[in-house]
């Protein structure tokens, strides 16, 4: 009972801080996960075995030339080309490597892209058009917390089947497709209250962040496992690291980032 407390007050208190950020501006929003960043890669480098300050530098001068200055349009379509190709080649390492290669060269790769990259597509999903909309990325998140509801409850009741036991034994394909299905229902939700896009966008929204959002929930726990330890850190009590709280949202930012681009662009 003091554990369920424990993890519900930091749950809300994390989610308090995030919506007020959201609502307050663009500013507060980026900085706020300027510094989820820097907490997230000081557990990711945790898990890669990794000391070192370089890894802080390039989180902030990414940010301010991404997601505080803008630079270029360009460069951001290139960054998100190479970020999306190296998630890809992570889902790859995922479904047929054992171990997922973290040599010292390849470590700074999953620094950069996997984590700071996706971090900055988080924060310019909202402003995706050139201005900022808080109530896009409520929406998102929204999707992503009721995945991961729906994807528990429903494994937890109605799961027989693993979805990949070697890397994350209570996940069940029931669980991943019961998590789909009530995401792309939330879709229709999200797009009801806050008159944004179009029904079709939201659903698909849905399936994108259901899909990718539990790949990068595997590609983090295969990194935990492979470091040897159960949580990233021990920040949000009860639910273990703030990397542990925010590996989906992450992983799937590229991908819907793109995807929001693609349908500014046909429209």
């Amino acid at each position: 009972m003091k554990e369920n407390l424990i993890r519900g007050l930091s749950g809300v208190m994390y989610i308090s801080i995030l919506v007020v950020s959201i609502f307050s501006s663009e500013f507060a929003f980026t900085t706020l996960f300027l510094l989820f960043g820097l907490i997230c890669l000081r557990e990711l480098q945790r898990l890669l075995h990794l000391k070192s300050y370089l890894g802080y530098f390039l989180l902030i001068g990414l940010f301010y030339i991404f997601s505080y200055a803008r630079w270029s349009p360009y460069a951001t379509i290139l960054l998100l080309l190479i970020t999306i190709f190296v998630n890809l080649f992570l889902v790859k390492d995922l479904m047929v490597v054992h171990k997922i290669p973290l040599f010292e060269k390849k470590k700074y790769v999953i620094i950069i892209f996997y984590l700071i990259a996706s971090l900055i597509f988080l924060t310019l999903i909202p402003s995706y058009t050139g201005d900022f909309i808080p109530e896009m990325v409520i929406g998102i998140f929204s999707l992503i917390w009721i995945n991961d509801t729906f994807a528990y409850l429903v494994g937890k009741n109605f799961g027989k089947n693993k979805l990949f036991e070697r890397i994350s034994p209570k996940k069940t394909i029931e669980g991943f497709l019961g998590g789909l299905i009530f995401t792309a229902i939330a879709g229709y939700l999200v797009f009801f209250f806050t008159g944004l896009l179009n029904l079709y966008a939201w659903i698909g929204m849905g399936i994108i962040m259901s899909i990718f959002g539990t790949l990068g929930d595997l590609i983090q726990s295969k990194f935990k496992r492979q470091a040897g330890v159960k949580d990233s850190g021990r920040l949000m009590p009860g639910h273990g690291g703030l990397f542990d709280r925010l590996d989906s949202i992450i992983f799937a930012s590229p991908f819907i980032y793109a995807y929001l681009q693609l349908l500014n662009y046909v429209s």
